[in-house]
């Protein structure tokens, strides 16, 4: 039904309330919807009433809390409903509004009046699009039932009261089997600190607030099904229990029914997204819903963890949050928290992720019960922190659906964000002025460091240690919550976006065509952008926190592409690494990427980008253009204003001035997100955790590319030999090596020499005195045994020997020797300067002279096997889940 302009007028009034208004249900079966933007301060625009009427629909209400966007639909024609529209008849007559509007030929009047008409309506139009069904993906484990664990303590639930049965199993709070590795809560609670007025929303697939460990903390104000569209989010489907098991962790009151919540006084209310396809325009409402109410959405979801999504949010999502930063919690901000993701075992990084990667998120990855790192938590630039989760034979206990129900299976990335969210109400109890950048800048001065020895560790401009795996460490309620009582706040944000860098012509229009660009060779491509002291000056630019890096890069396999940006003071952010699945010829159209690694960092230098691939003969690319955005604090709050977001296309060179940033929305298609359970290993909790890989191999964890990864055109080969020759002490002793090698050759072969020299007198054993060539330390022998045993240590082995997983090293067993060699004949390093017998040793028999030599017995030899010329890789573009190649 169509909203009369009384009622649109009192929605435009009601806009600044605090008062969340519950959307229209949808019927997508039966129309179409859409969202305007529409500029009703434009001077000769046509009104709101006018634009609907020119494209022929009707307004249903206002989107969500974004001002000045109207959700709009317009009837399916009945007999193309069942099948679908080719053309969207809405879009096509706003392109011909448009075309009308820019034509300078209507010479009668009648066509002159449309024209004008035309030019109002397009002149107020500022955004149309078309509202797609999505679902998005749960990271959650699968309902498996856990191994026994190892109760926790008693005593603490004596001191605290606790009575709720499950309190001891719940190890993210008290462990006793490894103390250090909790999410150390006791502390706060002994300060009274408990959640008290702090409400969290859980954007998820329902809260079932019968359960009895959250009925008294369930928010039903601010809580909404978006998937059904009504007004509570009553769990429905079978598997709808992953929002009521997150919001156990937050708030599960204390009581007798399962555990406790971090913040069990806190209040949760929940947003039903993920329980079918949703589109942007009810997903954006979602993350602004109750937003003067709700101080923190907990968003255990995003694209699929599967190693080939590369996907983010849409314009109408982005602007939510950003409205939400802008204007949520009183103008404080939104505070989002997002889970990683759970696809590392599939080669997934968070920063193909366009939630997880965002400034605006605190990214949450996951450690379990030993504070190892689990194998499904996906690292990246953009990780904030860790949290506590499922691993090394151990789950999350919280509650479940169901009146009296607790789960003893959860886990994944998606339980570790919850987690994170509780210690978060806590400080905002403790300090409720805090920003959202408050937040931030807690996580990173607070977080605790884990695994010391773990090579991901890489120290930064600031002082401070980074991990892509870890963050900055794992959160502490204690150390977060008692620096917040006292932490001056920070000063507003400001930026500085850079000119667009375009290699060798690259360009892209709108449709995604590459044109150009800088070849990408065995030697990769680099590029520089300066930033001056003057260029932070004039943008009021004190202290960084954030970076964003926009690349556009061609390549027929988008998962061999390797990006890294290294900042004026030396210290590499690695954006992509290699994902194996990932073979996508899409490259990366306009792609942002995110890293925090130089919190802190002065951002006054070159800022280097390196572009590389696998060298892969069968796959080529090019590195079409870049340009990065800093963001940091302000030196004079005064000066400073908050973020506009502008909607713009993805082409290169960009349309407009990057010194005002701007979004744009990916064009995809219609898409089905699977949910975290079904993606999430169902070995999650079982498989011991690890401390000693680093995130990226082509790292070190002096942040410099290893030997084994490509140089540069202008590092070369040897591009560390500068750093070599400036310090003496490397150079000393690379001298020293050499030249002790140079005399051990010298050694070996005047050896070799004496050995031939005494074979020439040898005499033949006995017959039936044979012995093994180890025991004989005499005559001319010893330098046959010496050959040989060279020849073993540079040899390959069988598959039935030792080799090491990490290094794919492989080495004999005691007592064994290696017939196979480097892929040379056996008698590479034989004494012999004739062919021999393979297997026999060319220098002397075991016959005495006078006796015809005997047949040489067969010889066991152990085939080797080539070695695998890749992995398998998945087929075709991830980006559109409806489309295949």
């Amino acid at each position: 039904m169509r909203l009369p302009l009384s009622t649109v007028f009192v929605a435009f009034l009601l806009q600044q309330s605090v008062v969340a208004v519950a959307p229209s249900r949808r019927n997508y079966d039966t129309h179409d919807y859409y969202v305007i933007e529409h500029d009703p301060r434009s001077v000769s625009g046509a009104s709101l009433d006018d634009v609907a009427r020119s494209l022929g629909v009707e307004v249903v209400e206002r989107a969500g809390e974004l001002q000045d966007h109207w959700v709009v639909r317009a009837p399916k024609p009945r007999h193309l409903a069942a099948r679908g529209e080719a053309t969207d008849r809405v879009l096509a007559t706003f392109e011909a509004l448009k075309a009308r509007a820019e034509s300078r030929h209507d010479l009668q009047l009648a066509r002159r009046s449309e024209s004008v008409e035309a030019r109002n309506v397009v002149s107020t139009v500022k955004f149309l699009e078309r509202q797609q069904l999505r679902q998005r993906v749960k990271r959650a484990p699968p309902p498996i039932r856990p191994p026994s664990t190892t109760s926790a303590s008693a005593k603490a639930a004596e001191h605290y009261g606790i009575k709720d049965p499950l309190f001891t199993k719940q190890w993210h709070l008290v462990n006793d089997e490894e103390p250090v590795h909790t999410m150390n809560v006791t502390g706060v609670w002994d300060m009274g600190i408990t959640g008290k007025g702090v409400i969290s929303a859980l954007v998820d697939d329902g809260l079932d607030y019968r359960n009895r460990d959250l009925t008294d903390n369930f928010d039903a104000i601010d809580s909404y099904d978006f998937n059904d569209h009504t007004d509570l989010p009553t769990p429905k489907l079978f598997d709808d229990h992953h929002g009521t098991r997150c919001a156990g962790q937050i708030a599960a009151v204390k009581n007798d029914a399962c555990g406790i919540g971090i913040a069990y006084e806190s209040k949760v209310a929940g947003l039903r997204i993920l329980s079918g396809p949703i589109s942007d325009v009810d997903e954006a409402a979602a993350l602004n819903y109750g937003f003067q109410n709700t101080s923190i959405y907990s968003c255990s979801w995003g694209p699929p963890d599967n190693g080939r999504s590369m996907e983010g949010p849409g314009y109408l999502i982005d602007k939510a949050v950003v409205n939400g930063i802008n204007n949520g919690r009183g103008g404080k901000g939104s505070i989002f928290v997002f889970a990683s993701g759970n696809g590392a075992a599939h080669g997934d990084q968070c920063n193909f992720d366009g939630y997880t990667n965002s400034i605006y998120s605190v990214t949450v990855s996951a450690v379990d019960y030993k504070g190892l790192h689990p194998y499904y938590s996906e690292p990246c630039a953009a990780n904030m922190i860790v949290a506590y989760s499922s691993g090394s034979g151990k789950h999350i206990v919280t509650t479940d659906m169901g009146e009296n129900s607790c789960s003893s299976s959860h886990g994944g990335t998606s339980a570790a964000a919850p987690n994170a969210v509780g210690v978060f109400a806590l400080a905002l109890e403790a300090r409720p002025d805090l920003t959202w950048r408050d937040v931030q800048h807690l996580c990173v001065q607070t977080a605790r460091m884990i695994n010391p020895d773990d090579p991901d560790w890489d120290k930064t401009a600031s002082g401070r240690l980074y991990s892509y795996k870890y963050g900055f460490g794992a959160l502490d309620a204690y150390r977060y919550v008692t620096a917040a009582k006292d932490w001056k706040l920070v000063k507003p944000q400001v930026w500085y976006s850079t000119d667009t860098i375009q290699l060798n012509n690259g360009t892209m229009d709108e449709k995604n065509t590459m044109h150009g660009g800088e070849p990408i060779g065995p030697a990769g491509v680099k590029s520089k952008i300066t930033i001056t002291r003057d260029m932070m000056d004039q943008h009021n630019f004190e202290k960084l926190e954030h970076i964003n890096v926009k690349v556009w890069i061609q390549h027929t396999k988008r998962g061999d592409v390797e990006v890294e940006i290294i900042s004026p003071k030396g210290i590499h952010s690695v954006l992509a690494g290699t994902r194996f699945g990932d073979s996508a010829n899409t490259g990366f159209p306009g792609w942002t990427f995110m890293s925090i690694k130089h919190w802190g960092e002065d951002p006054v230098g070159d800022w280097t980008i390196r572009v590389a691939d696998q060298k892969n003969p069968r796959e080529k690319g090019a590195f079409l253009g870049w340009n990065m955005i800093f963001w940091g604090e302000a030196i004079d709050a005064s000066k400073a204003s908050k973020f506009d977001l502008k909607k713009t296309t993805n082409v290169l060179p960009p349309v407009v001035d990057l010194n005002a940033p701007s979004t744009t929305s990916p064009s995809v298609a219609t898409k089905t997100h699977a949910k975290p359970t079904a993606l999430l290993p169902t070995d999650h909790a079982t498989v011991e955790g690890e401390k000693t890989k680093p995130a990226f191999p082509v790292a070190t964890s002096a942040g410099a590319v290893s030997p084994s990864s490509t140089p540069t055109p202008d590092e070369g080969w040897f591009s560390d030999m500068s750093n070599l020759v400036s310090n003496q002490k490397w150079l000393f002793g690379a001298i020293g090596v050499v030249a002790v090698f140079g005399i051990g050759s010298l050694l070996f072969f005047w050896r070799r020499r004496v050995a031939r020299q005494r074979r020439a007198n040898y005499a033949s054993l006995p017959a039936g005195d044979d012995l093994p060539m180890s025991s004989i330390r005499d005559g001319g022998s010893a330098g046959g045994v010496r050959t040989k045993e060279l020849y073993d240590a540079f040899g390959e082995v069988s598959d039935d020997e030792d080799v090491d997983e990490e290094t794919h090293l492989q080495g004999r067993r005691p007592g064994e020797r290696s017939g196979a060699g480097l892929g040379f004949h056996s008698g590479f390093l034989d004494d012999d300067e004739h062919p021999s017998t393979a297997g026999v040793s060319p220098g002397y028999r075991d016959e005495p002279d006078d006796q015809p030599p005997r047949e040489a017995e067969p010889q066991d030899h152990e085939h080797v096997p080539p070695s695998p010329s890749g992995s398998g890789s998945g087929d075709g573009s991830w980006e559109h889940a409806s489309q295949t190649r």
